[in-house]
């Protein structure tokens, strides 16, 4: 039989439960975002240089690393269920602790906190979405991740302009006597509470279940959620996903090694999540409300354009839910990586041509607005393509022996790779908002050759199929 007839269909079950767990992924979004518009309030209430900012937005990405890390050990010995329920407490733990901070270090702390959060969410959400999904639709369910990504981001930049709005500013004084900027923080705890509650509620993966001998458990999850046949076909799948899984002990980290350090499969998985980081996506979510004031924006502006941003990436991100098991992993990401490469050029040249007025940078003539232009073409072809693509690719590349801890590595090395290019960017903008841009195309162009050469299509292949 094919897989599209053994590995269960399409069912609004199916795709409330994809959402449920997907919902991590909102909260890394919203988490990773919500800095954003707090970056110069906190710089100046506590008067941190460049450098101490930067490290400052981006220490929850080293949580993160290590939270991912060590999603996939959580993930093996307790499940996927109960490692969503640990990401969901832990973010929430940080929205309270970096709304009430006192200064900087319990500010990071508590940053670093919701870091793991956003890590073991980031491992979690793609790894049982992929082992939940039928093949021929694995990438639009496992894309749902993405899609929670971006809607997250969005309403992160939503609430931080409501609260702008509202208040005046970043810095005012607002309800009882806290900052905007600390309202920002707060506002996590709600998305939290409602992912701990959601996940507590799905049906854990059958292929932890049958890891564990829970055999019955497994076959249930399989008819009654996968829409897979009872009887034959779902004792046909147990039997598959036996011949695949280490029933006799715990994956370790050993099981990664192979004769270049890692196995090759795992290599890859690592070069794509760096690569999906060393473009400079996040710098737009991060810094773009600074970005566009250093250039001659007003703050109301600035936020504006930031939320538009969100929007574009949303609608970017349904074109790659509709496109991704047609046109497949590989060509989806060669387009995008075309496109980013020539619109970060386009975003080079521009800001080399800023000018100072009255102290301030600004871009002359029509140049602000060709940057405006070529960032949005850069979300829509990151959006589009290496946003979801990849994490979709991670969830089903690997072969079920290694899948969760090899996932662990490569979003580890993802997350580190977050850190590098976030904390080094307030000083790249130092030295030229051109400079830092021009990096960012070449590594584009770098991750197409990378995809060219390097990286198989997955599209339509059982998660049985994968080996290493």
């Amino acid at each position: 039989m094919s897989s599209h007839t053994t590995d269960g269909k399409i069912s609004a079950r199916l795709i409330g439960i994809a959402l449920g767990a997907a919902l991590g992924g909102l909260l890394f979004g919203y988490d990773s975002s919500i800095v954003n518009g707090t970056v110069d309030a906190v710089q100046e209430q506590f008067g941190l240089n460049a450098v101490t900012i930067g490290f400052t937005v981006s220490c929850a990405l080293i949580g993160a690393a290590i939270g991912a890390w060590v999603a996939g050990v959580v993930a093996e010995r307790m499940g996927r269920v109960r490692t969503m329920i640990i990401a969901a407490v832990l973010l929430g733990a940080s929205a309270l602790g970096a709304g009430f901070c006192f200064g900087p270090v319990d500010l990071i702390i508590w940053r670093i906190v919701g870091g793991l959060g956003v890590g073991f969410a980031s491992v979690i959400a793609p790894a049982y979405i992929a082992e939940i999904s039928p093949a021929a639709h694995r990438g639009r369910l496992g894309s749902l991740q993405q899609m929670s990504i971006v809607v997250g981001i969005f309403i992160a930049f939503l609430v931080s302009a409501l609260l702008v709005y509202v208040m005046g500013s970043a810095d005012a004084v607002g309800w009882f006597g806290l900052e905007a900027w600390r309202w920002m923080y707060l506002s996590l705890l709600v998305p939290a509470v409602v992912y701990g509650v959601l996940a507590s509620r799905l049906p854990e993966s059958p292929r932890y279940l049958v890891e564990r001998g829970r055999y019955v458990e497994a076959a249930q999850v399989l008819s009654r959620d996968v829409g897979m046949e009872p009887g034959a076909m779902t004792e046909q799948k147990i039997e598959e996903i036996r011949a695949t899984v280490h029933l006799e002990r715990h994956q370790t980290f050993s099981d990664l090694i192979g004769r270049f350090g890692f196995h090759p499969v795992v290599w890859i998985g690592i070069l794509l999540s760096m690569f999906q980081q060393l473009v400079g996506i996040n710098v737009i979510f991060y810094y773009s409300t600074t970005l566009w004031k250093s250039v001659g924006f007003a703050e109301s502006d600035s936020f504006t354009i930031s939320l538009i941003t969100s929007v574009t990436n949303i609608v970017a991100t349904i074109i790659a839910i509709s496109l991704i098991d047609v046109l497949g992993r590989k060509l989806l990401l060669l387009l995008g990586s075309g496109i980013m490469t020539l619109s970060l050029g386009a975003m080079t040249l521009a800001f080399s041509q800023a000018v100072t007025v009255d102290g301030a940078l600004s871009l002359p003539g029509a140049w602000g607005t060709i940057a405006l232009i070529s960032a949005n073409l850069f979300v829509i072809g990151f959006g589009a393509s290496w946003g979801p693509a990849v994490w979709v690719l991670l969830g089903e590349m690997f072969p079920n022996s290694i899948r969760t801890l090899a996932l662990g590595v490569a979003a580890a090395a993802q997350w580190l790779t977050n850190f590098l290019v976030s904390t080094t960017f307030p000083s790249l903008a130092e030295a030229g908002l051109q400079l830092a841009y021009g990096i960012y195309a070449s590594f584009a162009l770098l991750s197409f050759l990378f995809v060219l050469f390097m990286v198989k299509e997955t599209k339509g292949r059982k998660l049985e199929e994968m080996t290493l």
